[in-house]
């Protein structure tokens, strides 16, 4: 097994991913707490640094580069500070941002994050401000994709999709992107916050548990029956050919029709520092494996080693193929 998840991991720099995401700046506020404010019980701040780094489903993207694949981003950002600090992010990181749309009446989503600790502590998160925005859509954006789609797919080896609700990725060209990459045998992976249910057709998904608890109506918790029942019942749902669930410390559970379900134990310790975009590496990692010719137990296994080296991050960070390999070779031994 190590050998072979060895060879996979080489074989993730040649996978040409083609990715429909919405794009988010996350930005790190760094300070050191100096004291407690006389206008208020609150806080104060020296301020230290500020960094932006890709966020939401430019997470996912920057991972598949971070992990050595061929990341070509299909999205849209705002003509704002935020945006163009999340292209300069991803330019950097070796990302094909050619299909990326730069719209004037468009606000880059921000998410902003305050960290504060002492001199010699770990920073730790105070306070998020979420800047919301959604893309309207238009003719112009469904041309946008509808171009993307016919230029790039023919190029890409895999897709994936990463919703997270922002409006530009609509379960109707979803489902489109879905049924069009089937046609030319190129695996399809999808990963939507809050609208799961409305797409049909991928060749996987992988959502976390939280999702597909509010999706089925369920608890699942250490319910080891409810947990079979919502996973089949998922899978049956979204047509997919898997489906690999995230549960947090509890590891992953992998679906397959007519396949006994494998439950994949965290891999690390559950110590973990910060769950911030982790689902992103697991659809990362997971994706660019499919690419490679894994398969759904091979690509997951992967997944969830990227997704214990993650988590033992601060912030919102990615994998590189050397960490992966390193922790397969721990794993595996």
């Amino acid at each position: 097994m190590r050998d072979r998840l060895l060879a996979l991991i080489e074989g993730l720099a040649k996978v040409r991913v083609l990715c429909f995401v919405d794009l988010v700046a996350d930005e790190y506020i760094y300070g050191q707490i100096s004291r407690v404010s006389r206008e208020a019980p609150v806080l104060i701040l020296d301020y230290d640094d500020t960094r932006v780094v890709p966020g939401g489903g430019g997470n996912a993207v920057n991972n598949l580069a971070a992990l050595g694949g061929r990341a070509i981003a299909v999205g849209i950002v705002g003509r704002d500070a935020a945006g163009r600090e999340l292209l300069a992010s991803l330019r950097k990181a070796k990302v094909n941002v050619s299909a990326v749309r730069r719209d004037g009446a468009y606000r880059t989503p921000m998410k902003t994050r305050i960290l504060a600790g002492g001199v010699h502590s770990a920073k730790q998160q105070v306070v998020r401000i979420d800047r919301k925005t959604r893309v309207r859509p238009t003719k112009d954006i469904a041309r946008h994709l509808d171009s993307a789609l016919k230029k790039f797919l023919p190029k890409a080896d895999v897709v994936m999709v990463s919703d997270y609700d922002y409006g530009l990725i609509t379960p109707e060209f979803g489902n489109a992107l879905a049924r069009r990459a089937a046609s030319m045998r190129k695996p399809a992976v999808l990963d939507s916050r809050y609208s799961i249910l409305s797409y049909t057709g991928f060749t996987s998904a992988t959502p976390n548990e939280p999702e597909v608890e509010a999706a089925l109506g369920v608890r699942i918790g250490h319910d080891a029956a409810t947990l079979e029942r919502s996973g089949r019942r998922l899978l049956k749902k979204l047509r997919a050919e898997s489906l690999l669930m995230t549960r947090g410390k509890d590891g992953m559970a992998l679906f397959e029709p007519r396949r006994p379900t494998r439950h994949i134990p965290i891999f690390g310790t559950d110590a973990i520092a910060d769950v911030t975009g982790a689902g992103d590496t697991v659809i990362s990692a997971y994706t660019l494996a499919l690419g490679a010719g894994a398969s759904f137990a091979e690509a997951a296994t992967l997944a969830n080693y990227a997704g214990g080296i993650v988590v033992m991050k601060r912030g919102t960070a990615t994998v590189s193929r050397q960490e992966l390999a390193d922790a397969v070779r721990a794993g595996e031994s």
